[in-house]
This record gives structure tokens, sequence and C-alpha cells, in this order.
């Protein structure tokens, strides 16, 4: 384990509680095991990590986040996307192929939601060019795949830019369109698509309701 992750971890094992790990544990499901850390605590841990560690680059950055994410603990899988959040700028296109893998290992509303609105979202919003049409790229492929998690991923990306007052809503439109589609040939599953694209609709409204969804569409 490095120095950083070493130093996450034993942060997160200080701040465990039991009753907050059976509490997790009953809400989330028995897929990953739980410390019973804090939000709070997993935060201000990763702020502590980063202002001792202040000179950490990009490819440690993503480095400790796989290290973070791969024993399955949740407190340790949020750090990562803590991490990763708060070194969003340091991301890049090809750092999508990692993030990827995270959401379809993650699949939890707790896992998938802040990677994708506060980490995928952001690193494509700050790309440009040609670069952000192959992200653009990535993220079609997302809805076209029969994975639940990766088409609710694509679809809360834009979230923060399109509540800012920016962001492509047409092609969040023909995103909405796709998963919708698929949601309705996924039967149990269906509710992750639809509640992400309803989340967007919502939040995105209070902001610019001039934004029209397409009847059609739902």
């Amino acid at each position: 384990m490095s120095d950083p992750g070493e130093f996450i971890d034993e942060a997160l094992r200080r701040e465990s509680s039991w009753i907050r790990a059976e509490d997790a544990q009953t809400r989330l499901g028995k897929g990953l095991r739980y410390y019973g850390s804090s939000i709070g605590a997993i935060r201000g841990t990763v702020r502590d990590t980063l202002r001792r560690y202040p000179q950490l680059t990009h490819d440690a950055v993503t480095a400790l986040s796989s290290e973070l994410w791969e024993p399955p603990v949740f407190e340790r899988r949020f750090a990562a996307i803590v991490l990763l959040q708060s070194n969003v700028h340091l991301l890049t296109n090809t750092d999508l192929t990692r993030l990827e893998g995270f959401v379809r290992e993650g699949r939890l509303r707790e896992l998938v939601d802040p990677l994708a609105v506060d980490v995928i979202g952001p690193l494509i919003a700050g790309l440009e060019g040609q670069v952000r049409a192959r992200a653009g790229s990535v993220l079609d492929r997302w809805v076209r795949e029969h994975d639940e998690w990766l088409c609710r991923a694509a679809l809360l990306s834009p979230l923060r830019e399109l509540r800012a007052g920016g962001g492509d809503w047409d092609a969040f439109v023909r995103h909405a369109a796709a998963g919708l589609d698929a949601a309705r040939e996924m039967g149990g599953e269906a509710e992750i698509i639809r509640e992400a694209v309803s989340t967007v609709l919502v939040e995105v409204s209070k902001r610019r309701p001039e934004l029209q969804f397409p009847s059609s569409v739902v």
C-alpha cells in the first residue's frame, strides 16, 4: 500500500463505528464491506491527505484512486471518488476508461451518482474540441450498452453543467431517449434509468424552465 493509501485507510478505520457499519449494510446491501466511517470523516480524511501530500501528480492521483477502490470497502471507494473530485482539474479524456470500470463495479446510487455528477461531468466539461467530442462518443456508447448503471452515469454526468446554464441539452435529450428505450426492455432495472432522467429534468427545470423535453421521449 502506498503512503497516502495507508494514511487514508488508517484514518477511516479510526473513524469507524459498528453501528454505522450495520446501518450502511442494511441500507446498501451486503455486496461491500463497511467500516462505518461518516461521509464527513471521509471527506475530511481526503482533505488531510491532500494537505499532507500536496504534490500529487495526475498519475499519482489516479493510481491512488484505483488503490483505494480495489478492496470492496464502501468508505475506501467513496474516498476514491472524493479524491478524484478534488483533483478533477488533473483528469483527462483517457481517464474515462478507469472511471467506466468504477461505474461498472460501483452499482450503487451512493457511488455511481457522485462519480457521474462530481467527477465524470466536470471532467468532460473541462474538455474542448476533438477531445470533448471523443468523450461524448464514450457517453453515447454508455447509453447504448445494456448496463443500467453506465446509462445512469451518462445521463447524470451533464447535470452540473446544464444546471449552471451550459451543457449540451440536445445531447442529453438524445441520451435520455436511448436510455428510456433500453429501460423498456430491461424490466426490474429500468427504474435506475428513469430515475436519472427525472432527476436531471427536475433540477434543470428549476433554473432553466425554457428547456423543453419532448413528450414523445417519455
